[in-house]
C-alpha cells in the first residue's frame, strides 16, 4: 500500500511538472521564482516554515502575459512568412544556387551576445577567458589565460581548457530550431590567432539521452603573426567523439534539419583551446560561414566499420 501511494504521488508530481513545462514559453517569466518555491520542499535547517500559502506567492500579471503572447505570436507570424517564401526565407532558386553563406559575423555587442564563454573554472580550475569586440568593431576577440593546474578535490584528473560556443536557435514559444547546412560541404572561417591550435566543435541535439555528450570535432591550426587567414574545413573531416574520447563507430554529420528521428541535427558550433600549455592566448574571428566547394567530392574521411559482418 505504501509503495502504491508513493508511485501515485510521484506520477502526480511529474504530471504537474510537465504541465509547467508546457506553459513555460508563455508564462515562464512570470512564474519562475514562485513555481520553484511551489515545487521545492527543501527548507534550510533551523528556519521557520512559511506561514503564507505557496499559491499566494504567484505574481500573475495578465498585462505581462498578453505582452509575452503578443511577442510570441509576432515571431510565429514572421516564421510562417519565411516558410511560405522558401527555405530560410529565400526563394527556392536562390537557395539552390547559393554557394556561400555567412552564419555568424561580429560587428556589434548584439552579435557577441549570441555566444557564451566557459572555462575550467566550472570544475574548480584557474583558467580565464574573455570575449569582446576587436579593433574598430570588426571582429570578435577571444582571449584569456590557460592554466592546467588540477583542482585539489581528489576527483578531477585533468584541467586547463577554455571555450566559446554559440547559443542554440530558439523559435516562437521557445521551440527549438536547427541549422540546415545540407546545401554546403565546408565550414569557412576568417581568423587571426597566435599560433596555438584550437578545436572546432559542432554540437548536435540528440534524440537519445546516451548521445547527449556527442560532438563532431576537427582541429584548426593558427599560424600567428599580424595577417588574417582564411580556413576551410570540409564537413567530411569532422570526427565523432564523446566526453573527449574518439569513438570507434564513426559516421558523417547529417547536415539537414530533418535527419532520421532528429538523431543528430546540428544545434550549434563552438571553439575550444586545451593544448596543455600554460599562458595567454587570443583568437580574433571576423566571420564564420559556409561554402559549397564543388571540387571537394569526399563524403567521409574515415573508415566505416561494419558491425557484425557476414562471414
Amino acid at each position: 500500500m505504501a509503495l502504491t501511494t508513493a508511485l501515485l504521488n510521484s506520477a502526480s508530481l511529474r504530471g504537474r511538472c510537465c504541465r509547467h513545462n508546457f506553459l513555460h514559453p508563455l508564462i515562464g517569466p512570470l512564474l519562475s521564482d514562485s513555481m520553484s518555491k511551489l515545487y521545492s520542499s527543501y527548507r534550510r535547517p533551523g528556519s521557520q516554515p512559511e506561514k503564507k500559502r505557496s499559491w499566494k506567492n504567484v505574481d500573475l500579471s495578465f498585462k505581462k502575459s498578453f505582452e509575452v503572447l503578443k511577442t510570441q505570436l509576432s515571431l510565429l507570424k514572421e516564421e510562417s512568412k519565411e516558410y511560405l517564401i522558401g527555405p530560410g526565407g529565400r526563394p527556392l532558386n536562390e537557395y539552390l544556387l547559393e554557394q556561400t553563406k555567412v552564419v555568424w559575423e561580429f560587428r556589434s555587442q548584439e552579435d557577441l551576445n549570441k555566444w557564451v564563454i566557459s572555462s575550467d573554472v566550472e570544475i574548480g580550475g584557474k583558467s580565464e577567458v574573455y570575449l569582446k569586440l576587436g579593433r574598430n568593431n570588426q571582429a570578435a576577440l577571444l582571449y584569456g589565460t590557460l592554466n592546467t593546474e588540477v583542482p585539489r578535490d581528489g576527483e578531477t584528473k585533468y584541467s586547463g581548457y577554455c571555450s566559446m560556443r554559440a547559443k542554440p536557435l530558439v523559435g516562437s514559444f521557445a521551440r527549438r530550431k536547427y541549422y540546415d547546412w545540407s546545401n554546403f560541404n565546408s565550414l569557412y572561417l576568417r581568423v587571426r590567432g597566435d599560433g596555438r591550435p584550437w578545436m572546432v566543435n559542432i554540437y548536435t541535439d540528440p534524440y537519445f539521452s546516451h548521445q547527449k555528450d556527442d560532438l563532431y570535432n576537427y582541429f584548426m591550426f593558427t599560424r600567428g603573426g599580424p595577417y588574417w587567414e582564411e580556413i576551410k574545413i570540409p564537413f567530411s573531416k569532422f570526427f565523432l567523439s564523446s566526453r573527449g574520447r574518439v569513438q570507434d563507430s564513426q559516421h558523417p554529420i547529417w547536415l539537414d534539419k530533418a535527419s532520421f528521428l532528429r538523431a543528430l541535427v546540428i544545434c550549434t558550433l563552438g571553439f575550444t583551446i586545451g593544448d596543455k600549455v600554460d599562458g595567454p592566448f587570443q583568437l580574433e574571428i571576423d566571420f564564420i560561414g559556409l561554402l559549397n566547394d564543388r571540387a571537394h567530392t569526399e563524403e567521409f574521411a574515415y573508415e566505416l566499420y561494419e558491425k557484425n559482418p557476414k562471414v
